[in-house]
């Protein structure tokens, strides 16, 4: 079970955001509502969306004295990024999210929000694949020879192949995510790692997704490097911009953005039930609620999935038909999967064998999800403390029996990523069961393990998936939204790109939409995204 968060207050929020779909309640026609209670407020810009980038548009708006209202159907900040706590006491993100950040401001905002030296936890990152029964160093492509012989050879051969092919061929440039991925690593590792793994994360084959999104993302191989580690069994070093990074020591990633909200002024927050859009009426620039209130903008920055978006979006008799355009390119081109999450609180100390590792990757059949996290290792807050007595549910195997009488700690916790798609189908009914029975099979439980905490949620809206189609379409949507109708749409699911969906990109990218609305301002996240990655941006600063 997961505790609801207390009722929100207008000065306070609650550090544990809950479930952010519609209730019954909420399923009235604008038309229904209006009568009832048809108030009507103005505003200079209306931010949709309490997530990373609606806040990030909410702080830029505050800091420029700017007048703005923000909105979300959710009782409580944090979308996409937000922490639950289950009745047992134990704490778990709504999906794998640490902090590493590119910008300056985006930390400005964070450490305002959170200020203390015991605020933040700082980890180096220690992650590993599990392949061909052992654990692999991240990345994997840079360490094959932790693997059995006969795999090891494979993956070197596939990699000098690929090398030679690249020597051979250097104008050509691959298409598909799969194209690159034999160009790049080869064969072998592309069996044994790259494609089962990424058709467990995105639920599609890699040969219906394009790689221009791939920037920082995916480890190039040093052939050279790969094959000497091959042979003298040593580890690469660590790579990546989440090498190391932070965590917030108490309340979760969602912690952050319920104290990042908490910085603004509180009267301009419309959540729940008076935060959900109904209808945007363009032509009037006018966004209808559910409770029947209606909001006059002139800017409008949302950060609601954009397919969701164009289905709420009146073009009025102007506009009807850009609109249609443009949710038939939504239809068509923008392919997202759903996101399962589950957490398991066990008793006993942390496992030796677990020790100081962050968060796993599994490629392979025999667990349901893509990714562990072991998510009391970022901070002891993540799980109660050890002196408060549970109850155990059932051992990893639950045909060994078990004392159900309530017991002391101390305690731990993994949470696991599962993917749900059109392509990759997932057993709802039974999906706790085969995660816990996926635990044991890759030695993150042992059979014996007591589990004293069970959490599942599961979200519609997940991964954007960076499809062949997916560039062509967010192309004719964005800039006719913006150029039509005024509307900025920005975020993980409002702009649709992936490689722009880091919790300081979301949070940017909703910061730039501002200033290109007020001032013009090139948005440098969203359209050069590639260049942002590759530099420290300090062009803007909050303090």
């Amino acid at each position: 079970m997961i505790q609801q968060p207390a009722a929100l207050e207008i000065d306070s929020f609650p550090s544990t955001p809950r479930d952010t779909s519609r209730s019954s309640t909420e399923s009235q026609t604008s038309e229904d509502v209006e009568s009832e209670n048809a108030v009507e407020e103005e505003i200079e810009t209306l931010v949709i969306g309490a997530g990373p980038t609606g806040l990030g548009a909410a702080t830029r708006l505050d800091q420029l004295d700017r007048p703005f209202i923000i909105v979300d159907a959710s009782s409580t900040p944090g979308g996409l990024a937000s922490t639950d706590i289950t009745d047992e006491g134990f704490y778990f993100d709504v999906g794998g999210h640490v902090i590493f950040s590119h910008y300056a401001y985006f930390d400005d905002a964070i450490d305002r929000a959170l200020p203390g030296e015991d605020d933040w936890k700082v980890h180096q990152r220690v992650s590993y694949v599990r392949s061909a029964g052992q654990w692999v160093t991240y990345p994997y492509q840079s360490n094959v020879g932790q693997l059995p012989l006969d795999l090891r050879v494979k993956c070197i051969d596939g990699m000098l192949a690929a090398a030679e092919e690249r020597a051979r061929t250097p104008d050509v440039k691959p298409v598909t995510f799969d194209e690159w991925i034999l160009r790049n690593v080869g064969q072998g590792i592309a069996d044994a790692f790259m494609r089962p793994y990424n058709f467990k994360v995105w639920g599609v084959p890699t040969s219906m997704m394009q790689c221009k999104w791939l920037g920082e993302r995916v480890a190039a191989p040093n052939v050279r490097t790969a094959v000497r580690n091959a042979l003298t069994q040593q580890a690469a070093p660590n790579w990546g911009p989440n090498a190391t990074f932070r965590f917030p020591t108490r309340n979760g990633t969602g912690g952050i953005w319920t104290a990042v909200a908490s910085k603004l002024p509180q009267k301009q927050f419309r959540l729940g039930g008076s935060g959900t859009v109904e209808r945007i009426d363009a032509e009037n620039k006018t966004a209808v609620f559910a409770d029947g209130r209606k909001i006059k903008y002139q800017h409008l920055v949302t950060s609601m999935a954009v397919d969701g978006f164009l289905e709420r979006l009146d073009g009025g008799s102007k506009g009807s038909g850009a609109v249609e355009k443009m949710r038939q390119a939504a239809k068509t081109g923008l392919v997202y999967s759903n996101t399962i999450i589950i957490g398991i609180g066990i008793r006993g100390e942390r496992p030796e064998r677990i020790g100081d590792k962050c968060w796993l990757y599994f490629p392979e059949d025999d667990a349901p999800f893509y990714r562990a996290t072991i998510f009391s290792n970022y901070s002891p807050y993540n799980a109660p403390s050890a002196d408060k007595k549970l109850p155990t549910l059932q051992k990893a195997d639950p045909s060994l029996p078990y004392d159900s009488e309530a017991k002391e700690g101390p305690y731990w916790s993994l949470m696991m990523e599962v993917c749900q798609s059109d392509h990759k189908p997932v057993d709802l009914e039974n999906l706790m069961k085969e995660t816990i029975k996926g635990a044991v099979a890759t030695e993150l439980m042992l059979p014996d393990d007591e589990i004293v905490s069970m959490y599942e949620r599961r979200f519609d809206h997940g991964y954007p998936t960076p499809t062949l189609g997916r560039d062509a379409a967010v192309d004719q949507i964005l800039p006719v939204l913006k150029a039509t109708f005024g509307i900025h749409s920005r975020g993980r699911f409002g702009s649709w790109r992936y490689e722009a969906g880091n919790q300081d990109h979301s949070f940017m990218l909703g910061v730039e939409a501002v200033d290109n609305a007020l001032f013009g301002t090139p948005e440098m996240t969203l359209f050069e995204t590639d260049w942002v990655n590759g530099r420290r941006n300090t062009e803007r600063r909050l303090k």
